[in-house]
């Protein structure tokens, strides 16, 4: 079987390796800014962030070439970001042959003129029907650093889609014993599920630094206030998933992905770092605890003590 994905960034090049371990001819396709990345793969059959190098049936090609370097795929896998939504809507789905189905790596949600959420398959669908062209497009869901899945961590995820026989014939084509996947036909939910967990893992993450910026680089984690942050996250999810429809077992694949980001890659950075100061060593500490034995009420940017209303409130219903 020949697999076609294309986007030569760090997830969909890692979903070369499932594919390939199961005797695939897999060819990775760089986009329009990817051809720096294709003359490293070329150069050295490895990604320099992975521990181990692409399979011998891996192949590379430059985006000049993708319309012929797809002919004769049992199906493409879209490796975009959400930048390239459109992009890959203009430059790849509406030249593609509608009778090769795709499996999409990219999350995220749109937001419509009425004030609703649309996926990004819904949204591909939607377009491509106003030019005549009619195709399902499937989806990945869940949990899965891509350098994780390339060093065979067992990696637990869904793939959604209304086509059951597209579905089937990708799970079989990619599952390993490392790589888990479930199936589904609720789109919405699972996209939903797994839109916003980058913004969640990032408030989850300021907690981390805040630790640091309070106590210093030495001072083991606290997890209070990472888990009070969580829980947050874990109740937004769930009025988004009533909101939008979504089925329970999305809504676990969704939450599963939120914990994943929250211990991995540039989220957890990022987040670490948003605080405005680190503590260095012999500097004075800067938290409202330090000499009185009393917890933080919070810190204003001033510096000053801040009430939190909101929790205050809802400690006070329940």
């Amino acid at each position: 079987m020949k697999i076609s994905i294309l986007g030569a960034g760090m997830m969909g090049s890692a979903l070369a390796f499932p594919a390939a371990e199961n005797g695939h001819d897999v060819h990775i396709i760089g986009t329009c800014l990817d051809d720096g990345i294709i003359d490293g793969y070329i150069k050295t059959g490895k990604h320099e962030k992975f521990c181990r190098p692409f399979p011998a049936n891996v192949h590379f090609h430059y985006f000049k070439d993708w319309k012929e370097a797809v002919k004769g795929s049992a199906f493409v896998i879209g490796g975009v970001s959400s930048f390239g939504v459109d992009w890959f809507l203009e430059e790849i789905l509406t030249q593609l042959d509608p009778k090769i189905p795709v499996l999409s790596v990219t999350k995220g949600l749109r937001a419509t003129e009425d004030g609703s959420l649309m996926s990004y398959p819904g949204y591909w669908i939607g377009e491509l029907a106003k030019r005549g062209i009619h195709r399902d497009i499937c989806a990945i869901g869940g949990p899965c650093t891509s350098y994780e899945l390339v060093f065979m961590d067992p990696t637990e995820v869904g793939f959604c889609g209304k086509d059951n026989a597209a579905l089937k014939m990708m799970k079989e084509a990619m599952q390993r014993p490392y790589y888990h996947i479930s199936l589904t036909n609720d789109v919405m939910g699972l996209e939903s599920a797994v839109a916003l967990k980058n913004a969640y893992a990032m408030a989850v993450t300021l907690a981390v630094g805040l630790n640091i910026r309070w106590h210093g680089e030495d001072e083991p984690q606290h997890y209070n206030s990472q888990a009070g942050t969580f829980t947050q996250a874990v109740r937004e999810t769930h009025m988004l998933m009533q909101m939008q429809g979504g089925s329970f077992e999305s809504e676990c694949i969704g939450l599963g992905d939120l914990y994943v980001t929250i211990f991995s890659g540039r989220t957890r950075r990022c987040g670490s770092d948003r605080s405005p100061r680190r503590h260095h060593a012999g500097e004075p500490r800067d938290h409202p605890c330090d000499g009185t034995g009393h917890p933080p009420q919070g810190r204003t940017r001033s510096g000053g003590p801040q009430e939190f209303p909101a929790a205050d409130a809802h400690c006070r219903d329940s």
